[in-house]
């Protein structure tokens, strides 16, 4: 079976400035502090308005920050063995950040593609009645759910060709951008879950963006800049009529939203 982006996890030094942000925009909410976090790692849920779980967010320390950890989104794939799928990412030219690591939830690692994106990949232990390979988190449709996701990277063609072979993807289709080059789109199965594209200025390495999806682009339009975030792309129509922009969140963390305009 195809990976699928099972969780999706906030780095941020202010979960509570974070929280105030995302549930003005989104309509999330983000939990207290929970005291009783593994190793004293301060880590809260996001909360949907339908009750369900959205992800998590991670509180960067002092040191964490002092180490190099920057603000931003990190998504996590689902493989059947973290081990072997860190032996298989490194002989392909990727490179481990977090050695493989058991937590309650499953095991765990930080890994980045050969061109430098980050991620997680996770062997997870999934709630009773849990469907396996589903967290829940990722919707082509729903709002408060991530609802794209977009690689840009200095080799579209390698990347492809590598997450084809470690996750199972296919690539069908494109949108030609002009000058910025091809919008390629990624398949896991017969569902569209995103994009690859060429970097282009302003994004100085690889990553991995998502779009998180709202109710009415232009409602959270406003609430990004009434809310001390920055949009650093203006909201412009996609396929299906509906509209996506890009923002900084006001900790410095690079974000998507996508949804209709009303």
């Amino acid at each position: 079976m195809a990976s699928n982006f099972i969780w999706y996890e906030l780095m941020t030094p202010d979960p509570a400035g974070a929280a105030s942000f995302y549930g003005a925009v989104v309509g999330w909410t983000i939990a207290a502090q929970n005291d009783a976090a593994a190793g004293g790692v301060d880590y809260r849920m996001i909360g949907r308005s339908d009750g369900g779980t959205a992800g998590g967010v991670l509180a960067l320390s002092a040191d964490m920050l002092a180490g190099g950890a920057r603000p931003g989104w990190l998504g996590y794939l689902e493989v059947a063995d973290v081990d072997a799928s860190i032996d298989a990412i490194k002989a392909d030219g990727g490179a481990v950040h977090m050695p493989a690591t058991d937590l309650p939830v499953g095991r765990i690692a930080m890994v980045s593609d050969p061109q430098g994106a980050h991620f997680y990949i996770m062997d997870p232990i999934p709630p009773e009645g849990a469907v396996p390979g589903e967290g829940g988190v990722f919707s082509v449709t729903e709002a408060q759910h991530v609802r794209w996701n977009e690689l840009a990277t200095s080799d579209p063609d390698a990347a492809i060709a590598f997450y084809k072979k470690h996750f199972g993807w296919g690539q069908e289709g494109e949108m030609d951008m002009g000058p910025l080059g091809a919008y390629r789109f990624l398949q896991r199965g017969d569902v569209m879950i995103g994009a690859v594209m060429p970097l282009m200025e302003g994004y100085p390495v690889p990553v991995w963006n998502f779009y998180i999806g709202v109710d009415d682009i232009d409602r959270a339009h406003a609430a990004v800049t009434a809310n001390g975030g920055t949009i650093t792309s203006e909201p412009m129509e996609i396929p299906g009529g509906e509209y996506a922009m890009n923002a900084i969140d006001p900790q410095g963390a690079p974000v998507g939203f996508v949804g209709p305009r009303k």
